[in-house]
C-alpha cells in the first residue's frame, strides 16, 4: 500500500516536471523560432528527474556526513563548488538572505548581544529557534534557477 502510493506520488511529481519542462521549451522554440518534438521533451525530462534524483542524494549524504539531519545551505554550496557561476550565484544569494535575516533579528531582539542570531532562551544558548534552512534553501535554489533560465540549456 505505502508502495502505491510512493509510485502515485512520484508520477504525478514527474507529471509536473513533464509539464514544466515542456511549457519552458515551448517557449524557448517560440522564442527561437524552433521545433523540438514530444520525445525530446520527454528525453530532457528524463535527463532532469535522474539529475534531481542524484541531486537529492548527494545533498543528503552531505548532511548525514555533517552530522545533521536537514539539509542546509552549505550543503547545497558544497554540491553547486564545481559549477562557479552557480555556486556564485548561490553564494551571493545566502549572503543577502542571512543579511537580510540578521537586520530583522536585531530590530525584533535589539538587546541581544549575538549578532549571528543566538539568543539565551530559559537561561540556556540557542540558535535553532532561528534556522530555517529549507526556505532559505528552496529561495536560494529558486533564485539560482531563475538566473540561469532556459536560454542557457541549449
Amino acid at each position: 500500500m505505502a508502495d502505491n502510493s510512493d509510485e502515485d506520488v512520484q508520477e504525478r511529481l514527474k507529471a509536473a516536471l513533464w509539464f514544466a519542462v515542456g511549457k519552458m521549451v515551448d517557449e524557448e522554440t517560440l522564442r527561437r523560432n524552433r521545433n523540438v518534438t514530444p520525445q525530446f521533451i520527454g528525453a530532457l525530462t528524463e535527463m532532469v528527474w535522474s539529475q534531481i534524483e542524484t541531486v537529492a542524494l548527494d545533498l543528503e549524504s552531505f548532511s548525514r556526513h555533517a552530522g545533521r539531519s536537514t539539509i542546509t545551505t552549505d550543503d547545497v554550496l558544497l554540491l553547486a563548488r564545481r559549477n562557479g557561476d552557480l555556486h556564485q550565484i548561490i553564494k551571493d544569494f545566502v549572503d543577502k538572505e542571512k543579511a537580510a535575516k540578521s537586520e530583522n533579528f536585531e530590530e525584533e531582539f535589539p538587546f541581544s548581544n549575538n549578532r549571528l542570531g543566538a539568543t539565551l532562551f530559559n537561561g540556556k544558548l540557542t540558535t535553532s529557534r532561528w534556522r530555517r534552512p529549507p526556505a532559505l534553501l528552496e529561495r536560494s535554489m529558486a533564485a539560482a534557477l531563475s538566473k540561469l533560465g532556459p536560454q542557457d540549456w541549449f
